[in-house]
């Protein structure tokens, strides 16, 4: 068949199109991939490094914890020094520390390692949405781009246990980071040979004071809610970490309130139904990371799976959340998005509190199937809606800031849950009733997210001054988020 010459300058610029979205999905890829995938060799690396369940909850929420502490920072340094320049050294970061973790001889070495990759999605995940905008000057094209590039956290959350246990079964525990490195490599050489270098913008301050206070609150908070099961709950040490938290987190919100470019505008708390969704945002993710590492951990030791029947098993959970997804804009178009967001929270609590009621150590996996699809279905539910609420609700100005704090409660939810979840599970005598405690708990925080969400958020979207609407700047976060939402209204 032979091609026109119009036909090749086609086929040219799908590529060039093509190649730059690409190298950005597989950063963005990586960072959620490694959020599921190590749920289910945990079981493998505990044998092999002798670990506890507080060890193997440091494993998770090493990745955790710096990841939620740095977004911001991620977005700031792409501001100053370009938004490619920070993704390629994010890129680089990320392979090196997976690198690590794939070599580590000790536990104390992997959980430092994983803290690196935490950084690393920092600086990936921010910059990845800025530089959509260079894709296309189209809001339309502009648009599908985001769709695409936010359909691979569901794909890389699917694929993260399949993989995991494949690999795991296969090759050990090693070979689930070693398979970041080939998809590192690629999408560190299209970024540098597609995209072109962006120009740095100095509008956002770092503000390494509220910074290191902010990282340091969650940090302490994290400490205290692992190591209080093995140091004591009510040891001196962890007490003081508990205070030491409270007034760094204080610290941080007075800096925040008196500088003049503050890294988080507390203004946009101002806005009920904004602070509502931050709050659901926090309940929803600390159910989901909570719910994965514990009953990973109980289809591993209790019901004695192997890891790649692990991920087989919760492929009904994850299957359902990819398809209530994917439905998710059809019965906020119908239903409105505060009943969505209220709809899905009442499955996954119903989810959890029928695990608490009908999950024993020989349950059949039916009835778990049936119930974790319940309680995934339920979770994917709530995220689409409380994105949709929360950006309606924040000055458009600020809507590049606004959705990386709502990034930022969703991993300081994972952050906690994990610690809080990992360690009731690790503090009781038995697994079973340890995970129905945790399950417990995991319900309540929905039920709480319920009623704030009930009560708090509002089902219009707040109307702001034309001034506002048009004050992104070309080029930036704010103006990619703001086109991406005219488009899909």
């Amino acid at each position: 068949m032979i091609t026109t010459p119009t036909q090749q300058t086609i086929q040219q610029t799908k590529t060039q199109t093509m190649m730059p979205l690409l190298a950005l999905c597989l950063g963005y890829f990586m960072t959620i991939l490694d959020v599921t995938i190590v749920n289910v060799a945990l079981v493998d690396i505990k044998e092999h490094l002798s670990a506890n369940v507080t060890g193997l909850q440091w494993i998770v929420d090493g990745y955790a914890l710096v990841f939620a502490s740095l977004l911001l920072t991620g977005g700031a340094l792409g501001d100053r020094r370009g938004s490619r320049t920070i993704f390629l050294v994010g890129f680089a970061l990320f392979t090196l520390a997976s690198t690590l973790c794939s070599l580590a001889p000790t536990l104390l070495v992997l959980q430092i390692a994983r803290a690196f990759q935490g950084l690393g999605a920092a600086l990936l995940v921010p910059n990845s949405l800025a530089l959509l905008n260079t894709l296309s000057t189209s809001a339309h094209k502009r648009a599908q781009a985001i769709g695409i590039w936010a359909a691979v956290a569901s794909i890389g959350a699917l694929s993260g246990p399949l993989l995991g246990g494949f690999l795991v079964n296969a090759f050990g525990w090693r070979s689930i980071f070693l398979i970041n490195l080939p998809i590192g490599i690629l999408g560190f050489l299209l970024t540098l040979r597609s995209i072109a270098p962006s120009t740095p913008k100095t509008r956002r301050s770092l503000d390494l004071p509220g910074q290191v206070a902010g990282m340091l609150a969650l940090g302490l908070l994290t400490f205290a809610l692992i190591e209080g099961n093995s140091l004591g709950i009510l040891s001196l040490p962890i007490l003081v970490a508990y205070a030491a938290s409270a007034l760094f987190f204080l610290l941080f919100l007075w800096r925040e309130k008196i500088i003049s470019h503050p890294m988080l505008p507390l203004n946009l708390f101002h806005e009920r139904t904004f602070s509502a969704t931050n709050v659901v945002a926090l309940c929803q993710t600390f159910t989901f990371t909570g719910f994965i590492f514990v009953i990973s951990l109980y289809l591993q030791e209790v019901q004695h799976y192997s890891p790649s029947l692990t991920g087989l098993a919760l492929l009904p959970s994850f299957g359902c959340a990819l398809l209530a997804t994917s439905f998710s804009g059809m019965l906020m178009a119908r239903i409105g998005t505060k009943r969505v967001m209220v709809m899905g929270l009442i499955f996954a609590a119903l989810g959890c509190f029928g695990v608490v009621l009908l999950v024993q150590a020989h349950t059949t996996y039916l009835l778990l199937a049936c119930l974790i699809t319940v309680l995934g279905g339920g979770l994917a539910l709530v995220l689409p809606a409380m994105t949709n609420a929360a950006m309606s609700h924040a000055p458009r100005s600020q809507s590049g800031i606004a959705s990386a704090m709502l990034n930022v409660s969703r991993q300081v939810g994972g952050v906690i849950g994990v610690a809080i979840l990992g360690t009731l599970v690790g503090n009781q005598q038995s697994f079973v009733s340890g995970m129905h405690l945790a399950f417990v708990i995991a319900g309540g925080v929905l039920v709480l997210g319920l009623v704030v969400a009930w009560r708090l958020v509002s089902e219009q979207a707040k109307r702001y001054p034309q001034s506002d609407e048009i004050a992104g700047k070309p080029g930036t976060i704010t103006e990619l988020t703001r086109d991406a939402l005219h488009e899909q209204r």
